[in-house]
């Protein structure tokens, strides 16, 4: 499954405000409840910052990966958002984070939740790829971005 089957121009958003983790994850959780698989938003929210209490997401370099799982969702979503300004997310590397990829997986999906969480991983993993995504001026310009480098670098 291809990260940009999941991901529209209406759940990315560029120069998200916010100062802190909670206020960027709660705003990419609310840009996530564009989609039509969201049964109960709340439910989602929950499944987010439960798993954040096990351990930081923010995996390092200015991403993170917010996820879980949950029978909120009817399918896979995802949301991505650029933050404004770099944010302390208590991260791996300490290094503040402005990318947020969001990942929530039904919990019977378990197995395609992984994969898309380590294809997001390998993806943004590429500096030049980060770059380019925090230079975006628009959702329709980072979904291009992404599509061109699925297409380019990633097994299908």
């Amino acid at each position: 499954m291809k990260i940009t089957s999941i991901l529209t121009e209406d759940l990315i958003q560029v120069n998200v405000p916010g100062n802190t983790k909670d206020e960027v994850i709660n705003a990419v959780i609310d840009l996530a409840a564009n989609s039509q698989k969201i049964k109960d938003i709340d439910k989602v929210r929950h499944a987010i910052f439960e798993r954040e209490k096990i351990m930081s997401t923010g995996v390092g370099k200015g991403f993170a990966i917010p996820h879980g799982k949950t029978d909120a969702v009817s399918d896979i979503v995802a949301a991505f958002a650029v933050t404004e300004n770099p944010i302390d997310y208590q991260s791996l590397d300490h290094e503040p984070v402005r990318l947020l990829f969001l990942l929530i997986g039904k919990d019977s999906l378990v197995g395609a939740h992984i994969k898309l969480l380590s294809r997001i991983s390998r993806l943004m993993n590429k500096e030049e790829l980060r770059n380019r995504l925090l230079q975006a001026a628009s959702s329709q310009e980072i979904l291009q971005i992404l599509k061109d480098e699925e297409i380019n670098y990633l097994d299908v």
